[in-house]
């Protein structure tokens, strides 16, 4: 007696299941879309497939229930599928770089939108600590008129992040290996950049984070930022001040209750204008800050009178 075959509404009931048991937070749409990473069916695809009782080949089944395995130890879905989304782009990544987040999307907004209304015809941006690219990729592609660098030191990220540089095709991005917190990074372009942004690691080293995705899988280099989560930020913010012309525009990500503290450092470093801005969830995400003008020289009559 031949046994009927699996159709994708069982097999993908069968992973919802059992990643909903493991705490996958979205087991649902990770199992809808392990199932169209193996079959190359959209998520779209595989949801009307499971509608008309589709029945999934054996080889389907074998592979889908093997990679629910790695999802349920919450392995992360992008290490499995080896990419992510990240607005217009697909990265690629894996151990060792930190993979890009949706909240992420809306501060890159920011820097492209700084990006567009720059006066100059090439204006100059530098996303500091680069990781996969995500950032400075989105800003090459989306202000293609723009001169974007990305600078990465992590040996183990670096690899990522050349392979997503070439993949992109963006003649307009440059990586650049280097230390955001080196004081001799980039010398050529010292007061000429028109925006520097920079999602660093700003997790305080004793806020392990719960989620085992990001506990176990991000890179610690990419996470945690010191006692306070801002020893990064601090370094950031002195190397932004060296690179950003007058008026130029600083856009930093961070968690949402180290806004304060960030305006307050920033503020003092020199920055004014400094301003936090929530995400879509409504919890405080990036704050963004501008360059001092240069004071205005005084005139001979007005020194004559001081």
């Amino acid at each position: 007696m031949n046994t009927p075959p699996v159709t994708v509404r069982a097999l993908l009931a069968e992973v919802t299941d059992r990643l909903s048991a493991a705490g996958v937070p979205t087991p649902g749409i990770d199992a809808a879309l392990l199932i169209g990473f193996v079959t190359g069916a959209s998520r779209g695809r595989v949801q009307a497939m499971a509608l008309t009782d589709a029945p999934a080949e054996a080889s389907v089944v074998e592979r889908v229930r093997e990679l629910a395995v790695r999802r349920a130890a919450r392995e992360p879905l992008q290490h499995i599928t080896g990419t992510a989304a990240f607005r217009s782009l697909e990265l690629a990544v894996g151990p060792g770089v930190f993979v890009p987040r949706p909240e992420t999307e809306l501060v890159a907004q920011f820097a492209i939108d700084a990006l567009r209304q720059a006066a100059s015809p090439e204006p100059i941006a530098v996303d500091l600590g680069s990781g996969s690219g995500a950032i400075a990729l989105a800003l090459a592609v989306e202000v293609p008129h723009a001169r974007v660098f990305g600078v990465e030191k992590s040996a183990d990220a670096l690899p990522w992040t050349r392979r997503n540089f070439e993949a992109s095709g963006a003649a307009n991005a440059t990586l650049v290996e280097g230390d955001l917190a080196d004081p001799a990074l980039l010398p050529e372009l010292a007061g000429r950049v028109d925006v520097v942004i920079s999602n660093p690691p700003y997790v305080p080293d004793e806020a392990v984070p719960r989620d085992p995705e990001v506990r176990l899988f991000d890179p610690a280099m990419a996470l945690y930022g010191g006692p306070d989560g801002l020893d990064l930020v601090r370094a950031l913010s002195r190397t932004a001040l060296r690179l950003a012309r007058p008026g130029g525009v600083l856009v930093i990500e961070h968690g949402e209750l180290q806004g304060p503290a960030i305006r307050e450092l920033l503020t003092a470093d020199g920055w004014r204008a400094a301003s936090t801005h929530p995400d879509l969830t409504g919890r405080d995400r990036a704050t963004t800050a501008l360059r001092q003008d240069p004071p205005a020289p005084r005139s001979g009559l007005q020194a004559t009178h001081q």
